[in-house]
Order: C-alpha cells, then structure tokens, then sequence
C-alpha cells in the first residue's frame, strides 16, 4: 500500500528543527520571558526588516492583527470597510470586532483575488478602508488598489495572513498599505510553535498605537490611557518563528519550485489553476486548483492515497453570521464558483521529488 500523501505535514519540519527550536526555548526559560519580551522584540526587528519595514509588532494571532489594525486607523461603528468574499473568515472578523460592517466584493475570475473592477461601486460615504488580500500566498493587484484608495481617500491594509515573503514587482508585501497584518499559525509558511500574528508599518502613529493596543491600552506598566487588549506575542512562540524566519527563503523557493512543476506537468482540461499577473511572485502556501466535480476529484485522489484540502467552501458573504447583511447566491458568483468547486494539492517544502511526481501523475489521470 502506497503511502498516504497529506495536503500538510508539519511533522517533518520540526522533527527538522526540534534540537534547534528546543534549544532556543531552553533560553526562554533561562530568562522566564515567557509574555511579550525580549524574545519578542527580536523577532519583530528581524521581522521588518525581513518585510523592508520601518516597524513589526508580534501580537497572539493573526485574527488579532486585523483586529488591533482596524483600530489603529480608528475604524469603528457606522464605519463601512471594503473586503474580497473570498477570503478566510477572520479578513472580516477584523472588522466586525470594532463595529464596523465588512461590505463583500467578488474576486477576479482568473487570479481569485480582490477584484479593483468592483471596489468603486460599493463605496459609499460611510466607507473607511479596503482590505486586500493576499490569497494563497499571492499579492493581489496593489496598484490598482491602492489608486483606489488614493482616489476616494481611503485606507488600504493589506491581509498578508498566507503571504509572508510574497514579492509584488520586486517588493516584499507588507509595506504597501497603511499597515500589513500577518498569521502564524502553525500551518503557514512560517508558522510558530503556538498562536502567534503580526502587523507590519512604516507608519510610527500606528506602531505606537499597536504597542499600546495590544498591552491592555498601557504603555507605562499600571497606566492604561485607552481601552486595551492582552494580545501580546509569547516568548516561545516569538524563539521559534526567528529560527524558521531564517529558513522562510529556501523553504518557500521549494514551494515555488514545486508549483512550477505542478503548472507546467499537469496537463488536465478538467482542471484550473489560479493565474499569475507579471510581477506577482506567490509563495504558495496553497495550491488550488478548481474543477467541475470537486467532490468527484477529492474522492478520486483520496483513493490514491492523496488527501487535498478544502480552503474555502462557503464565501464569507454567505456565512451564517452574517446572514443578518442579506446578502444572497449570486451577488459574488465568482467567489461562489470557486468555493463550490475549489481543492488545495498537497503542499510543503518537505514533499519530496517522488511525492510531487505521484501527484502529478494521479491528477493527470483523473476523468471527470
């Protein structure tokens, strides 16, 4: 029996670096910096400047990120942000957490991400901000985002959740909008040993305004001049991502690489894959593909012993909790096809040269 090719496995990269990662925790006890820190504060300089950054702060999650930023540029009630309906939930949690209302646009047919053709019609008085997203680990279309933004005064924060080393003509992302809001969880490119997140700024009255945040509203210890969080970075957490933040380059070149041979060897009609504009460099950290039959095709390579994921299968705007927006089937259809017929190939830097071949192979050999 061949075995079973998973869509991620995170054992192979720890077993990889345990001796490492273990020996950085044995440091974080020796200095009991356990919350916030000074461990922390490493990470977030290496962080930025891994981003070109003037400034990163670690915070507990990536959901909290988009939280805390939407706060930092003051959004709140009676507020209106502009956000793809394709994306992971927590895009709009960001906004939903400060009052505001997430208004859902469709994504572009061929590349999936935030389509600018539909950002104008839905802006309104009321709208404060535009989140783009960067899908899978794609950079969606800055540029015309951003004109947008400069057009009608409004701020662009990027959501680089699955995106960390993404190049957008020749720049990291994360510092092309007012503020960048990163995820590690474990499952991403770089991922902590725990829950952990990030925001990126080149702007110092947000990054002051994060810091204090994310401590409870408090910059001295017992003074808190606003309501605030506890959403500070833990010490283990912050040991573990500077030692995978050295190894992030290589192991999203592996992505790239495979992908490349993912795009170039499966020749099968009866799928598609996502579309990368001149300057967009991915770092996969998914590989989607659609198809007509997506459950006929999940069901097929499960008995092959290969097991996709699923990323997303209802689009925000038809969420139940936010079923109170009426929104209804058809308003996004682009997002909707593909949450209706989307899969996610196995993808890791660890996946060897036969695993990618196999794959290939079986997707090759798949009829609808």
């Amino acid at each position: 029996m061949q075995a079973v090719i998973p869509c991620l496995d995170l054992k192979r990269q720890h077993q990889q670096l345990k001796q490492e990662i273990f020996a950085a925790f044995e440091e974080v006890y020796e200095q009991t910096a356990f919350s916030g820190g000074q461990f922390a504060e490493a990470f977030e300089k290496d962080f930025a400047a891994f981003c070109h950054t003037a400034h990163a702060v670690a915070v507990n999650n990536g959901t909290s990120a988009l939280h805390l930023a939407m706060l930092a540029l003051k959004i709140g009630a009676g507020d209106e942000v502009i956000i793809p309906a394709n994306t992971f939930i927590a895009t709009a949690w960001g906004v939903s957490y400060t009052g505001a209302t997430p208004v859902f646009i469709d994504c572009d047919p061929f590349t999936w991400e935030i389509d600018p053709a539909k950002v104008e019609e839905k802006i309104t008085p009321r709208t404060k901000a535009i989140v783009g997203v960067h899908l899978y680990g794609q950079p969606f279309d800055v540029d015309a985002i951003r004109n947008i933004c400069d057009k009608h005064d409004l701020f662009l924060l990027e959501d680089a959740a699955q995106a960390q080393g993404a190049v957008y003509k020749g720049q990291p992302v994360g510092g092309f909008g007012e503020m960048a809001c990163f995820s590690f969880y474990p499952g991403k490119n770089l991922g902590a040993t725990g829950e952990a997140g990030g925001i990126t700024t080149n702007k110092e009255e947000y990054y002051q305004r994060l810091l204090s945040l994310r401590n409870h509203g408090s910059v001295v210890r017992y003074y808190h001049e606003e309501l605030g969080f506890n959403m500070r970075m833990g010490g283990l957490e912050a040991a573990s991502l500077r030692i995978k933040l050295r190894y992030l380059p290589s192991w999203n070149q592996r992505r790239q690489a495979i992908a490349k041979r993912y795009q170039q060897e499966i020749k099968n009609e009866a799928v598609q894959m996502q579309q990368q504009p001149e300057g967009h460099v991915s770092v996969y950290h998914l590989f989607v593909v659609t198809t007509a039959d997506r459950d006929g095709l999940m069901n097929y390579l499960k008995t092959e012993h290969i097991h996709p994921g699923l990323h997303y299968p209802v689009s925000c705007h038809l969420q139940q909790a936010y079923a109170h927006l009426n929104y209804r089937p058809g308003d996004c259809p682009h997002a909707e096809y593909l949450a209706a017929h989307c899969l996610s190939l196995p993808m890791y830097p660890e996946m060897t040269d036969e695993e990618v071949d196999r794959v290939i192979h079986v997707m090759n050999a798949y009829r609808a």
